[in-house]
């Protein structure tokens, strides 16, 4: 398990252990960074010319006990054109350096200077959280780990400007940070430990930070009429459970902004069953559910200035003999009615009562769900980015414009009635699934009927909330994707 703890200290500070400093394309230093390599400095165009290295961004060298500077290791890291750097940049550049790193890095110094100069507070910030998540490791169940010595203990100070105005500017970060591991946690956890009890036990722990979570089990979810989420749950020896958390940050008086998950602890398929091959990743079929208590916890952590509904249904989708049947009907908590075509189309159902309840309930300003829903998805757009349907075009730019500014990216998709059709049964309301084109869309479509009037997303995460391709900043299996998205959608826009 790596135990890395990052801080900030002066600009001047004497640097340590490894020393970590940028350069632009032109191998230019900053002008602090220059005066403390000393001789070193020269060390680098040397070490730049045998290695063919160009300063691009995110290429990086490497010298060991380099002369003229007291240190065991410089790290020289490229930011390319460093007036060009967004955000998400200052990211990478951070999970650049924590793949550096290793046991040896007990003490490491990043100088937070570019070419132009000391970096601004928020950029150093953005560093610091890409160490953070980058570090992250899920090893908890390997009895026979290596040496304990090799694991990555770590003091990371980043030298900048102004440490005051670099704290204030991490504080908020640093507990996205938090719930972006949170998440992790949850999608990497085993589904023989996770099942619906467990999840909902977990979520509880979210009323330390003043958050007030309701546990709905089968009794109250019945009383309700839940009868699609109760159709999915009905199969499984482990019962089914809502959660309900609420976040009060605002007036009271002010309508709350709502998330909600899908959180299928494990999904066989039913009795439509899935193929084998694989099937152990359905145990990340939940990765909305841990999006949206990765998201309640840094929403309370950080104290955000808003109302705020987090819900999620928790169900296990098994095929013993009391499963639901292809063919079945069941009645949803609005009172439409569903044939269920394949078993395996299930998430929706979950979605669909816990939608409803928000809804009417809770009245939100609007709604978001996060569910691994469709494998069409990633047909159409891989593992880059999350498919985006709304009923809202000004809430589905706000997340475009979070996505292009966290990396957590959505990419928007169609709704139409020509869609809806396809959804049409002949022997009840609707159907739960479409047939095999569009699948994603269908999926949407059939999510939309049970929002009524409320301003509305629908984020099919599938491709990118597990098993996604591994980034600078996200080495684990189980992403936490939609955490940091979601919180930058509430602070920019939602915040009093």
């Amino acid at each position: 398990m790596s135990d890395v703890k990052v801080g900030f200290v002066p600009l001047s500070t004497a640097p340590r252990g490894v020393l970590v400093v940028f350069c632009d394309d032109g191998l230019k230093l900053g002008p602090v960074t220059r005066r403390s390599l000393g001789a070193a400095a020269d060390l680098v165009k040397r070490a730049a010319a045998a290695s063919e290295f160009k300063g691009k961004s995110g290429s990086a060298i490497d010298l060991l006990e380099p002369e003229g500077i007291k240190i065991q290791r410089l790290i020289v890291v490229g930011s390319g054109k460093s007036a060009e750097l967004k955000e998400k940049d200052f990211l990478k550049l951070g999970g650049v350096i924590a793949g550096k790193l290793n046991a040896a890095s007990t003490e490491v110094t990043v100088m937070a200077e570019h070419s132009g100069g000391p970096m601004k507070s928020g950029q150093a910030a953005a560093i610091a959280t890409g160490i953070r998540l980058c570090v992250y490791k899920f090893d908890r169940y390997k009895t026979r780990k290596k040496d304990e010595s090799a694991a990555l203990h770590a003091q990371v100070s980043i030298a900048v400007n102004d440490v005051g105005k670099s704290n204030r500017a991490f504080a908020p970060s640093a507990h996205v940070i938090e719930g972006v591991e949170m998440a992790r946690d949850l999608v990497n956890e085993p589904p023989n430990v996770l099942f619906p009890e467990e999840f909902a036990r977990r979520a509880g722990a979210l009323r330390k930070l003043g958050v007030e979570v309701e546990v709905l089990d089968v009794k109250a979810m019945a009383k309700l009429g839940m009868g699609a989420l109760l159709g999915v749950a009905q199969g499984s020896a482990r019962p089914g459970r809502t959660v309900i958390m609420r976040w009060n940050g605002a007036k009271k008086s002010d309508a709350p902004v709502a998330f909600i998950g899908k959180g299928v602890c494990f999904d066989t398929g039913g009795i439509s069953i899935k193929g084998a091959a694989s099937m152990e990743d359905m145990k990340g079929d939940m990765g909305g559910a841990a999006c949206v208590v990765g998201l309640m916890h840094a929403l309370a952590a950080r104290k955000a200035r808003v109302n705020a509904v987090g819900a999620i249904g928790l169900v296990e989708n098994m095929p013993d003999g009391n499963a639901q049947r292809p063919g079945d009907i069941v009645t949803s908590m609005s009172g439409q009615t569903i044939e269920i075509i394949n078993t395996d189309a299930e998430g929706r159902l979950v979605l669909a009562d816990v939608l409803w309840h928000v809804a009417k309930k809770f009245k939100p300003k609007f709604m978001v769900d996060l569910a691994t829903l469709t494998g069409a998805i990633m047909v159409a757009l891989g593992t880059e980015h999350a498919g985006l349907f709304s009923n809202n075009d000004e809430l589905a730019g706000r997340l475009i414009k979070a996505g292009i500014e966290t990396g957590e990216k959505v990419w928007r998709m169609p709704l139409g009635p020509e869609y809806d059709k396809l959804i049409d049964s002949q022997f009840a309301d609707m159907k739960n699934t479409g047939g095999r084109h569009g699948g994603s869309i269908t999926a949407a479509q059939f999510l939309q009927r049970f929002v009524d009037d409320t301003p509305w997303a629908h984020l099919d995460i599938a491709g990118t909330a597990m098993g996604a391709p591994k980034t600078e900043i996200n080495q684990s299996w189980g992403s936490g994707y939609g955490v940091r998205l979601l919180d930058r959608l509430v602070a920019e826009h939602y915040e009093r």
